[in-house]
């Protein structure tokens, strides 16, 4: 018996209608993904994309490539920490474009506090600024880094909530100005010479250690607490959302801040791996961070999605990154596919929503 009667309305249940998670869907399509490339492997490369066919690799894990495993999640885990702002960002109803060129301006800027007075017993040749801000704690050019991401995205959050622009146009005007403001700071050149401490940030692993503290805390938030709550009320349906209590204006404001610190947060991280910080990085993250929550399963309407559901389309996105290198296939075919599958993942997502339409 698949219908169960309760209430005294006489309501039904039914057993048939139970919807599955939608990060199962979303983690099968990865699977998919990983059997199609080492399908290709097998047949193309005669190996085989994550598994150690040839027995290089001793331990725990020694069943699989090791090494391209760690390549392919080190190189979507800071994308991928901007992707963890869209996902809210883009849950509460909005967009923003401005993560790249916020990882620009605040790296630039962080950097210009993290140089060392020497470089191999030499007095250091291109210092922003003068002996007052170099050799100083790594905390000090974090700090500030980070405040140049909150004020831009309090700048967003204070546009959409309290002028009524359109988030689009905010974070696009947003996303010019940063890049300018990048630019402008040492006139294009770069800023290198970190300290060791600030180097220390970025090695190794650490990038991957930082992308899933943040999407673990993250997903806690989301989910069980009154500002994950508030964020897919204001998705779902903004006016009921005010009717029902909700500050609509300062919870904007609260989630494009969390989305500039993110993206500040990426770009230090970026600034220690590559021991350098340019006016030009970030360009195109803010869209590949959108794809991979689109891909994750977040609607670009609003009031769905999930953190996990983003990590997964993180990891989606490696997975062809590193399978089309893997295949020695030209960097322009991975745009393609990108493009495909982003729009592949839109249209299934208005054919869900069609569909739970129509049920209910």
């Amino acid at each position: 018996m698949n219908k169960v009667v309760y209430g005294t309305a006489g309501q039904t249940y039914d057993h048939k209608k139970r919807a599955l998670p939608p990060e199962l869907g979303i983690f099968i399509a990865l699977l998919v993904i990983v059997a199609i490339f080492e399908l290709l492997g097998a047949l193309f490369v005669g190996q085989s994309l994550l598994f150690d066919t040839k027995g290089r690799f001793d331990g725990p894990l020694g069943l699989f490539n090791v090494a391209r495993l760690k390549i392919m999640i080190l190189q979507v885990s800071i994308i991928g920490i901007i992707a963890i702002g869209s996902t809210q960002v883009i849950i509460s109803g909005g967009i923003d474009l401005s993560p790249g060129s916020v990882v620009g301006i605040s790296g630039m800027i962080a950097m210009s506090f993290a140089q060392v007075a020497e470089v191999n017993g030499l007095p250091n040749p291109k210092p922003v600024f003068g002996a007052w801000a170099q050799d100083i704690p790594a905390l000090v050019p974090i700090i500030v880094g980070l405040c140049v991401g909150l004020a831009a995205g309090l700048v967003n959050g204070a546009l959409i909530a309290y002028t009524r622009i359109p988030p689009f146009i905010a974070t696009l005007g947003m996303m010019v100005f940063a890049r300018g403001a990048a630019k402008w700071w040492t006139k294009g050149e770069p800023v290198s010479f970190p300290s060791e401490s600030f180097a220390a940030i970025g090695s190794g692993m650490m990038p991957v250690v930082i992308f899933v503290s943040l999407a673990i805390l993250f997903h806690i938030v989301l989910k069980y607490t009154v500002y994950g709550k508030h964020t897919y009320a204001v998705g779902s349906n903004e006016d009921a959302a005010r009717m029902s209590g909700i500050k609509i204006q300062r919870h904007k404001m609260m989630v494009y801040a969390i989305a500039g610190l993110l993206a500040a947060t990426a770009s230090i991280v970026l600034c220690s791996k590559n021991l350098t910080a340019q006016s030009g990085m970030g360009i195109m993250y803010e869209l590949d961070a959108i794809a991979m929550t689109v891909i994750g399963g977040v609607s670009l309407s609003g009031g769905r999605g999930s953190i996990v559901g983003t990590v997964l389309g993180a990891l989606i996105f490696g997975v062809i990154i590193s399978g089309f290198t893997f295949l020695r296939l030209d960097a322009f075919y991975q745009e393609m596919v990108k493009g495909f599958i982003i729009v592949s993942a839109v249209v299934l997502d208005q054919w869900r929503q069609q569909r739970a339409a129509a049920r209910s």
